[in-house]
């Protein structure tokens, strides 16, 4: 992939303040010329990819790769996203899970995630004649501990919602107000975030995860993770929700629903944790 790094910004800071989050933004982008969007289905993928399709027509391929990592729900998501945008959309399998330092999930998972994520974008780039790799990284992204981060540098990303001062703040009002249909959606991480640090990443793992949050989607719950802890030889799910929707699963049936499922597959205890959904629940980044 090639590459012109003197216009890479690593902040908003040399960007006039008076002028609006949405067209530095549009500059950006009209500047770069072309764009391979790592697309999410998140809503700061989804304003990017909306926002460069708006600017940059034809020269826009969207990415979303595609592991047991990532569920199938959200994957289709994306597809519907991308299709209902009319944008050229490539779905790529990932393969995070046959990387040592992924698996061993030793503090530094993120970062073997997003090289796998990242190393697989520059190649589609070059192979569709595009200059330029873009993810949705923001300004409140630089205040956590993002080892993600230092695999996008390493891979010449670019960041536009950065380079335009976008805040979490902005990019929801920004959606909203462009109809962007996924503006309020929670954020997401990848299933590889259900397990604290130093557990083992597995196939197996990761799909008993996938599948009881399923069993959540399916009963309507927007906000939640499923995070796995090994006790000795048996193994607990704790379940976080939003706090406006833990009493939801008192209703009749439900409970029983999800207590089936997680003992189907094979843990030993389930639990409702009373803090409710928030990030860094297991000992992780998100």
């Amino acid at each position: 992939m090639t590459t012109n790094s003197s216009i890479i910004v690593d902040s908003p800071e040399s960007i006039p303040e008076s002028i609006q989050p949405l067209d530095r933004l549009r500059s950006v982008l009209e500047e770069a010329g072309d764009a391979l969007v790592v697309f999410s289905g998140g809503v700061d993928s989804a304003l990017l990819l909306t926002v460069a399709v708006e600017v940059l027509g034809d020269k826009v391929v969207a990415l979303t790769a595609d592991s047991p990592t990532f569920p199938p729900e959200e994957r289709d998501a994306a597809v519907d996203f991308a299709k209902n945008l009319g944008v050229r959309h490539l779905v790529v399998d990932a393969l995070e899970l046959e990387r040592e330092g992924y698996r061993a999930n030793a503090g530094d998972r993120c970062y073997h995630c997003k090289t796998e994520l990242f190393e697989l974008a520059s190649l589609w780039a070059d192979r569709v004649g595009l200059t330029w790799v873009m993810d949705g990284t923001i300004v409140d992204d630089l205040g956590d501990d993002r080892p993600g981060l230092q695999a996008a540098k390493e891979q010449r990303v670019r960041h536009p919602l950065l380079e335009a001062g976008f805040t979490k703040k902005d990019i929801r009002s920004t959606s909203k107000s462009l109809g962007v249909s996924v503006w309020n959606k929670p954020a997401f991480a990848c299933l590889g975030s259900r397990f604290p640090v130093g557990t083992e990443v597995t196939l197996e793992r990761v799909v008993k995860v996938q599948r009881i949050e399923s069993v959540l989607r399916i009963f309507g719950f927007s906000k939640f993770r499923v995070r796995y802890h090994k006790i000795g030889e048996q193994t607990m799910a704790r379940i976080e929700l939003g706090e406006d929707e833990l009493s939801e699963v008192f209703r009749e049936g439900i409970r029983e629903a999800i207590v089936e499922r997680c003992l189907e597959e094979g843990f030993t205890w389930v639990t409702l944790d009373l803090l409710g959904y928030r990030l860094g629940g297991a000992g992780v980044s998100s």
